[in-house]
Parts: C-alpha cells; sequence; structure tokens
C-alpha cells in the first residue's frame, strides 16, 4: 500500500490503477454509423475520441431534422414515431456520434437510396442502442442490440440481407415502438408534433 497524497488514508496501487482505468474509459467516447460501399463508415478520417464531448455532457443530434415515420405492427396497429434523420453520407457517417440524449426523438433513421448490403459499428457512440433494418418495402430484415465501442476493433453488426433503412433506438426499445417481426417501417415528410 501507499500513501494518498490526499490525506493520510492509505490507498493500494491495485484501486488506484482501477480508477485511473475507470476515468480513462468515462472520458472516451464511442459513435455509431454505418459501414459499407458508400463510405458511411470510414474508420479513417473517423473524429479522435479524445477531443469529443465526456459522457457528463449533454449532447444532442445537431443539423439532423426531426420527421414522423410511422410503424405498422404485424397485428396491423399502427405507432408514430418521432425520428432524426440521417438521409445524406455525412449525415449517416455522423449518426448518434458523441450523442448522449436523444431529446425529443424516439431515435434516428439512416434512409439509403437503394438497397445495400453493409455493417453498423458503435465507434464513438455513448449510448448503447438497439438496430432494425428494413428493406425497400419497409418490411424488417433483422435488428441487434448494440454495445458502446471503447476501443478498436469494434464490433460490426451486419444484418441477414440486404436493406434500405435502418433506425436506432435506445437499447431495449424496439418492442416499444411496435418494431417486431412482420412489422414494417415508413417515413414521412410531416414533421414530428412539438
Amino acid at each position: 500500500m501507499t500513501l494518498s497524497p490526499l490525506g493520510s488514508s492509505l490507498v493500494s496501487m491495485r484501486t488506484l490503477r482501477v480508477m485511473a482505468a475507470t476515468l480513462i474509459a468515462v472520458a472516451v467516447v464511442a459513435a455509431c454509423g454505418s459501414g459499407g460501399d458508400d463510405g458511411s463508415a470510414d474508420p479513417a478520417g473517423e473524429p479522435d475520441p479524445a477531443s469529443g464531448p465526456t459522457t457528463a455532457t449533454v449532447v444532442r443530434p445537431d443539423g439532423f431534422e426531426r420527421r414522423l415515420a410511422r410503424v405498422t405492427k404485424a397485428d396491423g396497429e399502427v405507432c408514430e414515431l418521432c425520428v432524426w434523420r440521417a438521409d445524406d453520407g455525412d449525415q449517416r457517417r455522423r449518426g448518434l456520434m458523441f450523442v448522449t440524449d436523444l431529446g425529443p426523438a424516439d431515435g434516428m433513421t439512416f434512409r439509403y437510396g437503394e438497397m445495400r448490403r453493409g455493417w453498423f459499428w458503435m465507434k464513438n457512440t455513448v449510448l448503447p442502442l438497439s438496430i432494425a433494418f428494413f428493406d425497400d418495402e419497409g418490411e424488417l430484415v433483422d435488428a441487434f442490440d448494440m454495445e458502446p465501442c471503447i476501443a478498436d476493433p469494434c464490433r460490426r453488426y451486419t444484418p441477414a440481407r440486404s436493406y434500405s433503412l435502418a433506425i436506432e433506438v435506445p437499447q431495449g426499445d424496439l418492442g416499444r415502438l411496435g418494431i417486431d417481426a412482420g412489422s414494417r417501417l415508413e417515413l414521412t415528410d410531416l414533421p414530428c408534433d412539438e
């Protein structure tokens, strides 16, 4: 044991190492994005996590529009959602990177102009998320729970087949929002109700 510089109490070296590792882990933030042939999550050129906000900072999506989305459940019930929309390459690449609070939205959608293969990851994303992938008819393709990634290599989440739309929501919220086997997702250009 060594003497603590803060007083006469004794602190073990192991405790100091655990505290230092915890502080480093808290300071490192992770980012959500997608990967694939459009470069929407090119690991090269990712922002430096050290320059991003810490988990104590409230960060909401910035530069995205909030729009109404509709989920039609397998039984025909319709659920309305408010989502941030990531419709272009830069927005999809940034996604929920460094975001700590979704604010007045249920999640974020990633819309592509065509069916595609590709993966999403949680690099620089601090919120645990669930993701669901949909085809160009709006039918559910696949879904995953995703954990923040602290250090490379980050796990890649690849759906079983091609998709043209994905939605990320706080982990565990897919069912609450009506997204389950047999559901369909439709994006609208209507603004969300305030």
